[in-house]
């Protein structure tokens, strides 16, 4: 009984351990926001007039976020790649142009290899943006801006490991990130296209064109086949549909399972039936040129299973929700 005892007494103390770094951490990024000022807009202008790319640099735990950060920059439109600031100082410097901006990260704002290759910056004509815990510090005074991530205290209880000081310099890079992908107008395609082998990349650049069935794979019939005619070509197509087109192949309607159980309510009896009796007017259709994500919206919306594919009124292509499963659009 007093080892469960103690068990629950470890985890009830591992709890409230986890929810003081959580508060500590949120406070830390709270914090930030007050200190935002003129010095963080001269760093958004300072890259978006840069003609070379953003070099991101640290050292120790600030290395692992000055790499993340660079990460972040790359896919949301501004070209930036990391640096170790250690590498730097060993022949790495000569991957940095004067064209470029260094970004360096510090909680002390004196670590020893940042300000080592700092003075060979500047002297190239870099510009160089300081992101550290202290305003105080060499690196704070020799950036051209400075942006401010200091924090009242560590989330580790011995005020020793870098907990909130790390979280409040990566959503310091973060915000910077952000503010300039808004200033570039970098949109949605345009963050799939550094993203294109992913869900992402499938989902938004896919488009209809690429995935629907055309040609003979498209179940159509004309607007004088009957009902059982028009049976035998939804059973053959295998999309639980037919197109109902003119001799021109301009849609008349669709006709589905859905539009077959609705018929059968009224009679049992509709194998001579013109399917355009039966069929449904007016069917949702999409442009070929649509993103195929728009197409997997508009089934949803309209609760639909099938969308036929129209340009210029003529039928060129057919959707289903496997269609859009095997393309991975959804």
């Amino acid at each position: 009984m007093n080892q469960i005892r103690d068990i629950e007494a470890a985890g009830r103390q591992a709890l409230d351990m986890a929810r003081r770094v959580l508060r500590i951490e949120a406070q830390a990024v709270t914090d930030l926001v007050v200190r935002l000022d003129g010095s963080f807009a001269r760093a958004v202008a300072l890259i978006l007039a840069c003609k070379g790319r953003v070099v991101v640099s640290g050292i120790g735990k600030s290395g692992h976020v000055a790499r993340k950060i660079a990460a972040t920059l790359a896919s949301t439109g501004t070209p930036a790649y990391f640096v170790h600031a250690a590498e730097a100082a060993h022949g790495d410097l000569g991957m940095i142009t004067r064209e470029d901006i260094l970004v360096v990260l510090s909680n002390s704002g004196e670590s020893d290899e940042l300000l080592t290759i700092v003075p060979l910056i500047k002297r190239e004509g870099g510009k160089l943006i300081a992101i550290t815990g202290n305003p105080a510090s060499s690196l704070a005074r020799e950036a051209d801006a400075h942006l401010d991530a200091g924090v009242a205290e560590e989330a580790c209880p011995l005020n020793l490991a870098p907990t909130a000081s790390t979280t409040a310099a990566l959503a310091m890079g973060d915000a910077l990130a952000v503010a300039l992908l808004d200033a570039r107008g970098f949109g949605a395609e345009d963050f799939a296209r550094s993203h294109p082998g992913g869900a992402l990349g499938r989902r938004l650049l896919t488009h209809v064109r690429d995935i629907m069935r055309s040609g003979e794979a498209v179940p159509k019939v004309s607007a004088g086949a009957t009902l059982a005619e028009a049976l035998l070509v939804v059973s053959r197509g295998g999309m639980g549909m037919t197109a109902v087109v003119d001799a021109q192949e301009r849609v008349l309607g669709i006709f589905t399972d859905g539009d077959l159980r609705r018929a059968l309510e009224k009679t049992e009896n509709l194998k001579g039936t013109p399917v355009t009796q039966v069929m449904t007017r007016n069917p949702r259709s999409i442009g070929p040129e649509r993103l195929a994500a728009e197409a997997a919206q508009m089934m949803e919306e309209h609760k639909i299973s099938q969308i036929l594919v129209v340009e210029n009124g003529v039928l060129v292509g057919a959707l289903n929700t496997h269609d859009l499963f095997r393309a991975k659009v959804i």
